[in-house]
């Protein structure tokens, strides 16, 4: 039976790109050797990374602007500190705006090396919505947001106007729509959603905004190291970059880019939304206004509807549409590589319900 992997990450990949990784296990490049054991700095990987990093750049219009495309390790859980670590000077005041778990924790890391300003938060409305007209003060070092909200289902449809360094984490919605990237100081993304397997996170910033920090920075926290070694001061995730590489060729020739991929992705959000505000058997969780196109979150009217309903996913083939752990209810994520026809499936069982 065909799976309709509405998995929040490690996400659906397309066939193509699995099918071209599956040989590379084999015999990449025709080395006779596995990628997965080959050196890093072999100039067949080393290829694979500049490619992967160029394909990076130009997706996110910032080629030849000033910005660095690095691939490194501890997904976007160590960027929650080491964000701080180079753009937070000693004595610096940070803002954040909280708008779930992942915010949250950004927070939590960048209160270990300084003062944080939590500019504005919906956590009281349990995070159903996102914050509106913020208030920036003056003098703040940086201001950062979450792009999208895996957990709770909202996203940023505007990002607030700053006259400091804006930073973001957009692990969960990179490269699904068009975005005017260079509004920010520091992109980064866990790759495990849109950008490729899991195991390297893909980091876009831009080089002057570093070196002002101040700090004595440790190596593996420090851009601008990384930089100099061009994301090999230790060794990489060979693998996953080489699958990050091959999905965003696939974005790039495939589904003609951010353009092409946008409608692509806007089409299974209406159809899915369409259907939560039409059927009285599920509730959306989120405001209307800030519904995320890539995490759609819902919960049943009735719960005694939960056995027939599960039941009717797993006969479908439904894979992975259960909320994150902390909330429950019901999440379907439509990241790029879930197909129209998947989002059709999961929305005549809801008709069938």
């Amino acid at each position: 039976m065909k799976k309709h992997n509405f998995g929040a990450g490690p996400s659906i990949l397309p066939q193509v790109v699995i099918d071209q990784a599956a040989l590379a296990l084999k015999n990449f490049n025709n080395m006779d050797l596995s990628i997965l054991e080959i050196s890093h700095r072999n100039k067949n990987f080393i290829a694979v990374l500049e490619k992967a990093q160029n394909l990076a750049l130009e997706l996110a219009g910032l080629k030849d602007k000033g910005y660095y495309a690095l691939f490194l390790q501890g997904g976007a859980s160590t960027q929650f500190l080491m964000a701080p670590y180079n753009f937070l000077p000693i004595g610096g005041t940070a803002g954040y705006i909280d708008t779930g778990t992942w915010s949250s924790a950004a927070i939590k890391e960048a209160k270990k090396l300084g003062n944080v300003n939590v500019l504005a938060s919906s956590k009281e409305n349990a995070y159903k919505n996102i914050p509106k007209n913020v208030a920036i003060p003056e003098g703040l070092s940086y201001v950062h947001v979450t792009s999208n909200n895996t957990i709770y289902g909202t996203q940023f449809k505007e990002f607030p106007k700053v006259n400091c360094p804006l930073l973001v984490d957009t692990s969960s919605d990179m490269f699904s729509h068009v975005v005017d990237y260079s509004q920010f100081d520091l992109i980064y993304a866990g790759a495990q959603k849109n950008i490729g397997a899991s195991g390297t996170t893909l980091v876009l910033v831009k080089q002057d905004a570093l070196g002002k920090s101040g700090r004595d920075i440790p190596s593996m926290m420090d851009y601008q190291l990384q930089i100099a070694k061009d994301s090999l001061y230790n060794t990489p995730s060979v693998f996953s970059i080489y699958v990050s590489m091959l999905n965003l060729e696939w974005l790039q020739n495939d589904m003609g880019g951010l353009k092409g991929i946008e409608k692509v992705n806007f089409a299974k959000a209406d159809l899915l939304y369409n259907e939560l505000d039409t059927n009285k058997n599920f509730v959306p969780y989120v405001d209307k206004a800030d519904r995320s196109i890539m995490n759609v979150t819902f919960n049943l009217a009735d719960e005694s509807l939960k056995e027939r309903f599960d039941k009717l996913c797993s006969e479908a083939g439904i894979w992975a549409l259960s909320g994150h752990r902390s909330v429950g209810g019901y999440r379907a994520s439509l990241y790029n590589a879930l197909p129209l026809e998947s989002v059709q499936v999961l929305v005549d069982v809801m008709k069938a319900l």
